[in-house]
């Protein structure tokens, strides 16, 4: 059975950064890729970065393109974003996922996620 944790997320302010983690088990976590999505308050949700499965491509979105980075751990089955100069419009809740998900605003199968807010 897949199991995600997401953690990291905090109040920040302005110009801030914060390093979110997720720890995956119940897959061979080495063989997806993984992605960050996050919902903001009345939003729908965005695939914000992703990364494959041995590392070598990402991608992002260009609202965060040059402050987010993603990053894979497979020996500890852990994908990182590390967030800097943080922005109030990054508040979010931030989820982690296996692989790409095709209808996120749809998708039931969501974790708990983690809390960003971004306010001074």
């Amino acid at each position: 059975q897949v199991h995600i944790q997401e953690s990291g997320g905090d109040l920040v302010q302005p110009g801030g950064s914060l390093r979110l983690s997720c720890v995956a088990s119940g897959f061979a976590f080495d063989n997806y890729g993984m992605s960050w999505y996050r919902q903001g308050p009345g939003k729908h949700f965005e695939l914000v970065a992703l990364i494959t499965s041995t590392g070598d491509t990402t991608h992002y979105a260009t609202s965060v393109k040059g402050r987010f980075t993603i990053s894979r751990d497979n020996a500890k089955n852990t994908v990182y974003l590390q967030m800097n100069n943080l922005k109030p419009e990054d508040t979010a809740r931030y989820y982690c996922s296996q692989g790409v998900v095709a209808d996120p605003d749809n998708y039931r199968d969501w974790n708990q996620g983690t809390q960003v807010t971004v306010s001074s």
